[in-house]
């Protein structure tokens, strides 16, 4: 049986993550003090890197190197891209609770979800659009 370790996991020190990123760990103090790539804390205060961070930290240095861009843009472009997937999050739930659902019911009773697009046969029953309610 295989063990995944989650991209998130705190599981490297200053100067692993460093080498990992091809940095000097002085510059991945000056990243988390500059809000660029901030690690977690270990108990004794010292920065924790996990894969994710790593991947960032690449990153930061390809934008920096490969397209000329400084760390006030890079830390600019991070806060755009984190600002996205809260929006996009968001839309995820709000698409998720308001739904519609169309159903329809036959003039025996018998009741059916019509397909998106579909209408239901005029036949003499009924049709019932059924929003879901959001509930905090």
């Amino acid at each position: 049986m295989s063990r995944q370790i989650d991209d998130d996991a705190p599981i490297y020190v200053i100067s692993v993550a460093a080498q990992l990123a091809g940095m000097h760990p002085q510059t991945l103090r000056q990243y988390d003090r500059l809000g660029i790539v901030s690690p977690q804390r270990a108990r004794g205060r010292g920065r924790r890197y996990s894969r994710r961070d790593v991947d960032s930290l690449r990153e930061v240095q390809r934008l920096s190197q490969d397209e000329g861009i400084n760390l006030a843009g890079i830390r600019r472009i991070i806060e755009l891209e984190r600002e996205l997937d809260r929006a996009r999050a968001e839309l995820e739930r709000l698409r998720a609770i308001t739904t519609a659902r169309v159903f329809a019911a036959d003039p025996s009773g018998e009741v059916s979800e019509l397909p998106p697009g579909r209408r239901p046969r005029r036949t003499g029953g009924a049709l019932v659009i059924w929003r879901p309610q959001h509930r905090p």
